[in-house]
């Protein structure tokens, strides 16, 4: 359009139509910066809002733990002063209703332990119980406090061991 201006010999009009254009050109540039800036603050904004469900989730999490924690010592306590008010009961040492995840340690590791099943293969029968804290049976946190499961069938104890030979994590 504004060519054709010129050819037409119509150089004030075609001056107006190219400045339009130009400030047209830099409103539009303007526009985007801000949009730009607006996308931004907004993406900002969610992951503030994701850190904080992320760290509400945590605290939680840990709140979970302290009182597992605590039931476990209470059990533990009960299971303690009921064993000593049995006559002539043998002085073995309980064995734990719970434990709680150190540093490196696996779910196979774990159940390793002679005070747990003392066989790795029986991974299965801790992620079983603990499913509502454990979302992948190969990843699992220092701190969380492992439910045992100390009556278990022995039909239970053959599949667990059965599918942690067959899906071995490492």
């Amino acid at each position: 359009m504004g060519e054709a201006l010129l050819l037409e010999d119509e150089s004030e009009e075609a001056d107006n139509y190219f400045h339009l254009a130009w400030t047209k050109g830099k409103l539009l540039e303007v526009n985007l910066v801000a949009e730009k800036l607006r996308l931004a603050n907004l993406a900002r904004v969610q992951a503030e809002a994701d850190q904080r469900e992320r760290e509400r989730l945590w605290a939680l999490q840990e709140e979970q733990n302290q009182l597992l924690r605590e039931q476990a010592k209470a059990a533990e306590l009960a299971a303690h002063e009921k064993k000593d008010e049995i006559v002539g009961q043998n002085k073995e040492k309980p064995l734990p209703t719970c434990h709680e995840v150190m540093r490196g340690e696996t779910l196979p590791q774990i159940a390793g332990r002679s005070d747990v099943y003392n066989d790795q293969t029986l991974w299965p029968l801790l992620y079983r119980a603990n499913r509502d804290q454990i979302r992948d049976p190969g990843h699992i946190r220092p701190g969380q406090v492992l439910i045992i499961p100390r009556n278990v069938s022995r039909e239970e104890i053959m599949d667990a061991r059965r599918y942690g030979q067959e899906k071995p994590l490492h």
